[in-house]
């Protein structure tokens, strides 16, 4: 069997380490005679694989006791819902940062619940950059004020956090969290799918600050209720356990490997060398402000792309896989997660070259 190097911007690429060892316990997790997915999420074993992966997951982030570590189900596009029916009452105004397609449909969601104030928005400048912090025209009066620090699909990226001053921050962190660290003091809610750095699809993680629980709006279904998941130690229903369990394999891998900072070294690395190798080349281009580039989610395009379909095609020979742009941007994108290797980069970035030299 040959792994390929997968650059798909989710679901994504998983630590081989980690895939080793849930293969390794599939069976038999620690001679209980059954496999994680088979357990009772109340039972004691699981218990413990999901207090671990709160514990390790706190201690990664920095986590205040101030703060609550919630492990849902529905993705961050259920959180789209949830940040308005939690966070605000009827009438409500709210501030949202549009800075591509994830941010719109966020937007697009508040609307059925509150008056959305946009409070900066690079649309006009087809989402290549973010509003710069002084040119933020916040509201008075907001509840909370919400924006995506990476835009998975336009490969732009926040090069600063917000100031809100009082007004509790919420992000939209699916791409980005445990890539680097992360003040979560700074935040009153941190939401973000699982499928890029945490684990497989099917999990949420929400951080969010006590404060703020418990202030639901009459009528917020149940399953969307803050407090009620918190008050049962997100098990209200059966959780997505073995999702929860994987995530819990990736933080402890996270540990084995320095931690968050030591992980910002690594894609702080991978990163440039991409866009060197793009910037450094006229067959090659990035769209993006160099000071918002994204580095997670790396688009570019073919200065012919006729070539396009070649370029996929000799990329997956070559074990390179999962390359091609979303449809709304055209051209590539490689998304290189904390799972991504830096030889995976590297052998990306050979490639490149090589097809450069073959048909530029």
């Amino acid at each position: 069997m040959t792994r390929v190097y997968n650059f798909s911007a989710g679901p994504a690429m998983l630590p081989e380490a980690v895939l080793e060892q849930a293969r390794d316990e599939m069976l038999d997790w620690q001679g209980t005679g059954m496999s994680v997915m088979e357990m009772s999420h109340r039972g004691k074993a699981f218990m413990s694989i999901a207090e671990q992966a709160e514990a390790d997951l706190r201690e990664l982030m920095g986590i205040p006791d101030s703060y609550r570590v919630l492990f849902l189900q529905g993705g961050a596009s259920t959180q789209f819902a949830m940040v308005p029916l939690n966070l605000t009452a009827g009438g409500a105004t709210v501030d949202y940062i549009n800075t591509g397609a994830w941010s719109k449909k966020a937007i697009a969601e508040a609307k059925r619940f509150c008056n959305v104030n946009i409070a900066g928005s690079s649309e006009a400048q087809n989402f290549t950059t973010v509003p710069a912090q002084d040119s933020l025209q916040l509201s008075t009066d907001a509840a909370y004020v919400h924006y995506t620090p990476n835009e998975t699909i336009g490969g732009v990226e926040f090069p600063y956090v917000p100031d809100t001053g009082e007004v509790p921050l919420v992000a939209d962190m699916s791409s980005t969290i445990l890539s680097r660290p992360v003040e979560v003091e700074r935040f009153g809610v941190i939401y973000a799918g699982a499928q890029k750095n945490i684990g497989p699809a099917g999990l949420t993680l929400v951080i969010v600050r006590d404060d703020l629980i418990g202030k639901a709006r009459g009528g917020t279904p149940t399953m969307l209720d803050y407090k009620v998941h918190a008050d049962n130690g997100s098990m209200y229903n059966t959780p997505p356990t073995y999702a929860w369990y994987l995530a819990g394999l990736v933080f402890q891998w996270l540990k084995r490997n320095g931690g968050l900072a030591a992980m910002a070294e690594v894609n702080r690395r991978k990163a440039e060398k991409l866009y060197a190798a793009i910037d450094g080349s006229d067959f090659y281009s990035n769209p993006v402000d160099p000071a918002c580039r994204s580095w997670m989610n790396v688009p570019f395009v073919l200065a012919n792309p006729g070539l396009d379909a070649s370029f996929l095609q000799e990329a997956e020979a070559r074990g390179l896989t999962t390359l091609k742009g979303h449809r709304s941007v055209g051209g590539m994108r490689a998304s290189i997660y904390n799972a991504m290797p830096e030889a995976g980069v590297d052998a990306l970035i050979e490639f490149m070259a090589d097809f450069e030299r073959r048909h530029g």
